[in-house]
């Protein structure tokens, strides 16, 4: 398709003197072609002409067929295929690789627990599709920095503690998550153990600025924080996820208090009942608290911090920041009041947003043992659901179900997550894709490696699995615009429907056909693995 847009440009440049970027797809069933371009409906707009005039002038020299109502139709040849084919063979697909972010430095922030708390569901998607992104980033060039940010200072550490210092020293990260509920429960109805509350809160500041230990709250402080991240460490290696660097909240804190006062100076935020505040109804957007009445930098301020730590680290050429919708609001807000006084800073970031996870029929979301669906529980239920279809723990089989069922569906909107659903082996679903590629490594051990026939003649079968593995490089380049790794996913679930449909009807071992055949299963093969290492998912050596 690369060929055929640059022709089109070349010749739109050539004959009507500008500059032109044509759409090439894949063309309909309904026409004897391969591929088809609306160039001719676009330019008409340009040219003030009836599209099927300028599609006679371009098809002579483009060697295309005309169909109304201004579409250019093109057949590939056979030698092209090979052609194609044989590059793909030679190893050209494994080094296949993008420059549009090559040199640049790219951030990605993304899961963000709070020591303190438990991972809970929507971690692990956010977990899984940061990954994702950041892998797209990787293949385009860039070097990616996977960062995570969470609060390990907040009123969330307070209402903990506040429970936790009634407990026995040896408590465990389940215990922690526990007397958060309690805490959060006190805070809310207690005014006594709120006012006790907000005064451990301001505590909890001075023992981390100052570093102190030797204290009841202090050590107790010290040991969940260091619980909570080697329990975050050991999650995250468990879905095969390695953090560069962790910014807590309490490393940025600082920056984003001294910050926020110089801008308050200098008149970005204002003074509000004691509180300075960020006006953000003067930009249509809502005011927030950047620091409240009793001096204490809240989230807002935090995230300030954060944006310019991330530039001293790493002088990024773009940072992704990824988090729940409910945030929305929330990140325009601070972002917004950064942009009064470090606008580029701004530029460079993006937001991208997910939805709620859901189960089906709108299942309320529960552990086994709380009142939200912890992240471990998810990873358990694909195992079950894996074990009860197919008697198998296969690690690699249920990680794959879990990572393509979060993938294949378009970040924004809420999603629904079926355990059972994710491990067919039918059906658009990461076993499906894994059993696909598994079948393509067992009909290459059974090579003959025969001598492949001069003047081979693809049929309509082979035709269209090669026109579809050619898509792949355009769809990385689509994936990696608009950080979108569902198009991948979507995209290697088709390429396996076009394998199946090319096995079931073409003999491959064994045939007088075997050698080009087996070059045609080997290229699927290596698009398979590359397509499935962006989304993380590792391909077993059988199943």
């Amino acid at each position: 398709m690369d060929n055929i847009r640059i022709k089109i440009t070349e010749l739109v440049k050539e004959l009507y003197g500008f500059d032109f970027e044509p759409e090439v797809t894949m063309a309909p069933e309904n026409i004897e072609a391969d591929y088809s371009s609306n160039a001719p409906l676009k330019l008409a707009k340009e040219l003030h002409r009836a599209p099927m005039q300028i599609a006679e002038e371009l098809k002579e020299k483009l060697n295309a067929e005309v169909s109304a109502p201004g579409f250019l139709n093109f057949k590939v040849t056979n030698e092209y295929l090979s052609e194609v084919i044989n590059d793909l063979d030679a190893g050209f697909l494994k080094n296949i690789s993008s420059d549009a972010y090559s040199g640049k430095t790219v951030i990605c922030e993304f899961s963000d627990p709070n020591p303190f708390k438990v991972l809970h569901v929507g971690h692990l998607y956010t977990s899984i599709v940061g990954d994702a992104i950041s892998r797209l980033f990787e293949y385009a060039g860039a070097k990616v920095v996977r960062a995570n940010f969470g609060g390990d200072v907040g009123l969330h550490v307070a209402k903990t503690l506040y429970v936790l210092l009634n407990r026995p020293d040896d408590f465990t990260i389940l215990d922690i998550a526990k007397c958060y509920v309690e805490g959060t429960a006190a805070y809310d109805d207690d005014e006594t153990a709120h006012a006790e509350i907000t005064k451990i809160n301001k505590e909890i500041y001075q023992i981390n600025a100052n570093n102190i230990h030797g204290t009841k709250l202090a050590d107790y402080y010290w040991r969940g924080r260091e619980l909570s991240y080697d329990y975050f460490r050991d999650f995250y290696a468990s879905i095969g996820l390695e953090f560069d660097k962790y910014y807590p909240e309490s490393t940025v804190a600082g920056l984003g208090l001294e910050t926020v006062k110089k801008e308050l100076a200098a008149g970005v935020y204002e003074m509000s009942d004691g509180a300075v505040v960020f006006r953000g109804d003067k930009f249509g957007l809502h005011t927030r608290v950047f620091i409240n009445k009793e001096g204490v930098p809240t989230y807002e301020a935090k995230d300030v911090g954060l944006i310019f730590t991330k530039w001293d680290d790493y002088h990024f050429d773009k940072s992704v920041v990824i988090t729940g919708s409910e945030q929305a609001d929330y990140m325009k807000v601070v972002l917004k009041s950064i942009e009064q006084y470090a606008p580029d800073l701004v530029e460079k970031t993006s937001h991208l947003m997910h939805g709620l996870v859901k189960l089906p029929g709108n299942v309320k979301m529960s552990s086994r043992k709380g009142n939200f669906l912890k992240a471990v529980d998810v990873i358990e239920m694909v195992q079950d659901a894996l074990k009860e279809e197919y008697d198998s723990s296969d690690a690699k089989v249920s990680m794959a179900a879990t990572k393509y069922a979060f993938i294949k569906y378009k970040m924004g909107g809420d999603i629904v997550f079926d355990p059972k659903e994710s491990v067919k082996m039918t059906g658009n679903s990461g076993p499906y894709l894994l059993y696909s590629a598994v079948r393509a490594k067992k009909i290459l051990k059974n090579s003959k490696n025969k001598a492949v026939a001069s003047g081979y003649v693809y049929n309509a079968y082979e035709r269209n699995l090669i026109k579809k593995i050619i898509e792949y490089k355009d769809i990385l380049k689509e994936a990696v615009a608009e950080m979108a790794p569902h198009k991948v996913a979507m995209y290697l679930y088709e390429l396996a429907q076009e394998f199946s449909r090319f096995y079931e009807n073409c003999q491959v071992a064994g045939s007088d056909e075997e050698a080009e055949r087996m070059k045609l299963v080997k290229v699927y093969l290596d698009t398979m693995v590359h397509g499935l290492n962006i989304l993380g998912i590792e391909v077993p050596e059988e199943m």
